[in-house]
């Protein structure tokens, strides 16, 4: 029988894509879904045929306005309290518009930017499904991957968690106020990311592969890691006529983009070509939201404005990226070997298990790279057959999993058991 399934999710690209491309799973499997997401994303997710619901504040507008360049680029701490404050009213608007899609929806899908969803469901007496593109259920096996904590234990890796509490706690304070104001709910006893208000372990699918990322032995049996979710390109795209007489013109280039990170774009440049100049080969940049300034680069370098990554990569000999969950399973999943710039949050870790997996060179934080660094990164990449034997080797694994259909099915036995029970509990004895 087919259900209403309510999907919010707030950020950039990365943080949209693969929820798009679950919904559009979900519709496929005979459901109704309506995914909720910023401003930014409204033609690109309704031209996928799924129903939007706007959650407020243009997220590209928001990333150049406020001080995200100084901040994270600069690491200029002072400006961190001003973006905590600017981000939880970020939250709180999309927890008050949240609360608008969800009436009449079976069941609620989330991640840990939009945990309001937590208590949106237990208002609407509704099942919740939260989800995260990074593993950040508390385990012994490594240190919270949203920071750069030494492996030093079990003891102290399961410690590590609490730091993401503690920062996840500053956006519970507007998710607090929206629970009284708007839902008529009551304090929250326990809870967290994982747990509902009473402490109960959720139901959490992990949007990612344990190919790359195995699954810890010490987590709950509610997390579940289905594989990674690709929303693959459903246009006609092929390269324009210039880039493939580019293609065609000598051996196959290396990707170099940034994704929707827009820090540092002049210093990017810079360091840019005159890595190019020392490597000497051929490159496709992706202007991406500013993250690099594509003016006056050399004839060796082909600029793309935006480009699928499904379609793109396969042309291309190795990529390099800012290390986020999708770029990073879109350029292990075509087989290229891989080097991760990193900027923030979980692009570390991604760069890690690239490294660990034998498919690209260790990551290199952005603030940190020189040209002689990228220069020999790229001569790495484009020359090392190990690393193009290990990369084509997961790339064929990648492709053999279905990460979407297993997540569709969780959703469909959650909500199953839950109206199941409801209708037990309402039966008459």
């Amino acid at each position: 029988m087919s259900k209403r399934v309510a999907i919010a999710t707030i950020g950039t690209a990365g943080d949209v894509r693969p929820y798009l491309a679950l919904a559009m799973e979900l519709k496929q499997h005979g459901h109704d879904v309506v995914l909720g997401a910023n401003a930014d994303f409204e033609d690109f997710v309704t031209s996928h045929g799924i129903e939007f619901h706007n959650l407020g504040t243009n997220i590209q507008d928001w990333l150049q306005e406020s001080r995200f360049d100084t901040a994270i680029s600069q690491m200029k701490l002072h400006h961190f309290p001003q973006l905590l404050r600017q981000g939880q009213a970020l939250v709180e608007r999309a927890a008050r518009n949240s609360w608008v899609m969800a009436q009449g929806a079976d069941a609620m899908v989330v991640n840990i930017n939009t945990s309001f969803g937590i208590d949106i469901a237990e208002a609407l007496d509704i099942p919740v499904i939260m989800t995260a593109m990074q593993p950040l259920n508390p385990t012994q096996e490594f240190p919270v991957c949203a920071y750069e904590f030494p492996d030093l234990g079990p003891t102290f890796n399961k410690l590590s968690y609490i730091a993401m509490n503690i920062q996840q706690g500053y956006y519970d304070l507007p998710r607090d106020r929206v629970r009284k104001e708007l839902m008529g709910l009551g304090p929250r006893k326990r809870g967290g990311i994982f747990k509902d208000s009473h402490g109960n372990n959720l139901p959490t699918l992990y949007n990612f592969s344990s190919i790359v990322s195995p699954r810890p032995r010490d987590w709950p049996q509610t997390a579940v890691v289905t594989g990674f979710w690709y929303l693959d390109d459903n246009s006609d795209w092929k390269p324009s006529a210039e880039l493939q007489r580019f293609l065609d013109a000598g051996p196959a280039p290396v990707y170099i983009g940034f994704g929707s990170m827009p820090f540092g774009a002049e210093r990017n440049t810079q360091i840019l070509k005159t890595a190019l100049e020392q490597w000497g080969g051929r490159a496709i940049v992706s202007r991406g939201w500013g993250g690099i300034n594509v003016d006056d680069l050399p004839e060796t370098v082909f600029a793309v404005a935006e480009a699928p990554h499904d379609k793109l990569f396969p042309h291309c000999a190795a990529v390099i990226h800012h290390g986020g969950a999708g770029t990073t399973a879109a350029g292990l999943r075509a087989g290229k070997p891989t080097f991760t710039l990193p900027q923030a949050y979980d692009q570390r870790y991604w760069g890690r298990r690239v490294r660990a997996l034998g498919c690209g060179p260790a990551p290199v934080r952005l603030r940190a790279v020189t040209p002689e660094i990228l220069a020999s990164a790229l001569h790495e990449l484009t020359t090392n057959q190990t690393m193009a034997a290990n990369a084509k080797s997961i790339g064929e694994m990648l492709r053999g999993e279905d990460g979407l259909t297993t997540a569709v099915h969780f959703i469909e036995a959650t909500i199953d058991a839950a109206q199941a029970g409801a209708r037990r509990f309402s039966a008459p004895l």
